[in-house]
């Protein structure tokens, strides 16, 4: 199975993140621009939260609140749930299954490296899986 690490060299190096004290909406703008579901929070360069489209819709839709005026740390989860690069593709999946989340920050040494999603764990395992096939149809043929 697939590591952490080698899930993580075959994405853009790029982490985007938003800043605690940053309004919902600037978040919110990051996530449109760069296609992604969830943010990493951070404080003077830490990993403090995650925010993402579903903290928005329950804690600043819903609750009628301001995205404009409501700091992003009033609206994130947290404690973060992280994996190291070394976890596999299916401990990452186990984990996003047990917590019922779709994004994790990849932190070694209180430093953010990556974010990884469950649709990156899906598309490692169809891959794994196809080669399986692959090899296992050479061997009969062969």
């Amino acid at each position: 199975m697939r590591t952490v690490r080698q899930l993580l060299e075959g994405k853009p190096a790029a982490v985007f993140t938003v800043d605690a004290e940053d309004p919902v909406r600037t978040a919110i703008q990051l996530m449109a621009d760069h296609y992604v579901g969830a943010l990493p929070v951070l404080r003077g360069g830490r990993l403090v939260g995650i925010v993402s489209e579903r903290d928005y819709a329950r804690k600043v839709v819903l609750l009628g609140r301001s995205s404009l005026e409501t700091p992003t740390w009033q609206i994130m989860s947290e404690p973060v749930i992280h994996v190291g690069r070394e976890h596999t593709v299916t401990d990452c999946m186990r984990l996003m299954t047990d917590h019922r989340i779709r994004h994790l920050p990849v932190v070694e040494d209180g430093v953010l490296l990556g974010m990884i999603s469950i649709g990156d764990c899906v598309k490692t395992v169809i891959d794994e899986q196809r080669h399986e096939i692959e090899d296992l149809k050479r061997y009969i043929a062969g």
